[in-house]
């Protein structure tokens, strides 16, 4: 499946599935398997966009001076000064820690907890505050004079020691990396009692979970989290009021960068507040032409009232191109119930109508039924986002669903028949860019029946 980052494009084999299985169901869910057919499953697998990247909301980082001047106040990291301090020059072990018997004269002394010792030590060392060879240690340079690059070295080795048991806890290790993107994402935190449901939840799907060992785990989780919880504030990555955890502001610095690293979506509020002064149109194109990332149309719809921002999406949408289509239609997949006298509006629109009566449907609220044919004309209008993509064959080669085979065929051959006014162009496409003969072939031989027609 692939996306453009500029808007909807959507599995093309579930849209042939669901093509195919239309004739055979009741017109009452007929709408929420179309649903799928309007992006509800939308993803991004070109390289440099993996399907597992995510958008996160824009936030407001504090001042870099005030950052800078709060990373030696983080405990972890006066320890790791401390204790590079007090270690001076004596010997290691042949892994290059403390000998026991100094290991607890440096408990006993510097009051380090004896489970975080190890921490403190590697951070000490791997970011040059503690120099280790084969002869023992050496002082390092002490802090270095850009304090957020050392506060991020500092971060990455907390991360690191996961894989060896860094809060205690199996299932908070394990889902660490998820808990930290999703209270970055809810920037007045969440609850302690949410987050221990979140990461029950997501240890049961992601793990398989059974339920003898989700009754075990509801009962030893909260204590666990509440220590491991005690450990990332020990850290500096987190604080916690009455019942409310949420990352501290170095915290927020610190996940945004290894957001960034592993290729995420995590804009400043600054980098698209400009977006949200734009027109429906403005951003609409700005996204097609990848100007604005993908998380500008969620600070575009919060700061307008959902029904008229629906609105104003959908006048453009109804007499623009399929590749608006696509963006506008990824926009309004995130708008709720308040956005339905716009969209119920739309059902008037022929462009539009079909798109509006899924995401009807997919809600629960009355809706037209779409035929067979009207699934068809969906599929078109999701392969024509194609033609609106700046390098449309590095999106086709990352689309799984148009590899060759019996689906894309019989597919190519319901485009054929379609009324959509880009079906041909599709099958133009298809029939110049894709890369199985075959499958090109049969592309440029229904575009001349749907010609001759």
């Amino acid at each position: 499946m692939a996306n453009s980052g500029d808007g909807g494009i959507f599995d093309l084999g579930e849209l042939r599935n669901l093509i195919d299985e239309l004739g055979n169901v009741p017109g009452e869910e007929r709408e929420h398997m179309l649903a799928e057919l309007s992006g509800g499953d939308a993803g991004d697998d070109r390289p440099g966009s993996p399907a597992d990247v995510l958008s996160f909301p824009p936030v407001e980082l504090a001042d870099p001076s005030r950052l800078a001047a709060a990373v030696p106040d983080v405990p972890l990291v006066r320890d790791a000064v401390r204790l590079a301090s007090w270690a001076g020059t004596r010997e290691v072990t042949p892994e290059g820690l403390l000998p026991p018997r100094d290991a607890d004269r440096a408990i006993a002394e510097l009051g380090i907890e004896r489970g975080r010792l190890r921490l403190v030590w590697i951070v000490a060392v791997n970011t040059g505050l503690l120099r280790v060879t084969r002869a023992g240690t050496s002082p390092g340079g002490g802090l270095p004079p850009e304090p957020l690059d050392f506060w991020d070295g500092v971060v990455m080795d907390v991360l690191d020691r996961t894989e060896e048991g860094l809060t205690g806890s199996a299932v908070v290790d394990e889902h660490l990396t998820e808990m930290l993107a999703t209270i970055y994402a809810t920037t007045d935190g969440i609850t302690y009692g949410a987050l221990v449901e979140g990461m029950l939840q997501a240890h049961e799907i992601a793990c398989q979970a059974r339920p003898g060992e989700m009754r075990r785990l509801r009962e030893i989780l909260p204590g666990e989290l509440d220590a491991a919880l005690g450990l990332l504030r020990y850290c500096g990555l987190f604080e916690q009021e009455d019942d409310a955890v949420r990352l501290s502001p170095l915290g927020v610095w610190a996940v945004r960068q290894d957001l960034l690293r592993e290729g995420h979506d995590a804009p400043l509020l600054s980098e698209v507040a400009e977006f949200a002064e734009l027109s429906a149109v403005e951003l609409v194109e700005a996204m097609l032409s990848g100007r604005a990332p993908s998380s500008a149309p969620t600070l575009w719809v919060e700061r307008r009232a959902a029904e008229d921002a629906a609105r104003e999406l959908i006048k453009v949408a109804a007499s623009g191109t399929a590749g608006q289509r696509g963006v506008i239609g990824t926009v309004l997949e995130e708008m709720g119930p308040e956005a339905e006298p716009a969209v119920r509006e739309a059902l008037a629109e022929p462009a539009m109508w079909r798109h509006a009566a899924v995401w009807l449907g997919v809600r629960d609220l009355d809706a037209p039924a779409l035929t067979e044919e009207d699934g068809t004309w969906l599929a078109v209008d999701t392969l024509a986002t194609l033609l609106y993509i700046p390098d449309v064959q590095e999106a086709m080669g990352e689309f799984e669903a148009l590899e060759p085979g019996e689906e894309l065929l019989r597919l190519i051959e319901d485009v054929s028949r379609s009324p959509h006014p880009d079906a041909v162009a599709v099958l133009d496409l298809l029939g110049a860019r894709h890369p199985d003969p075959a499958t090109a072939k049969a592309a440029r031989k229904a575009a001349m029946k749907s010609r001759s027609r």
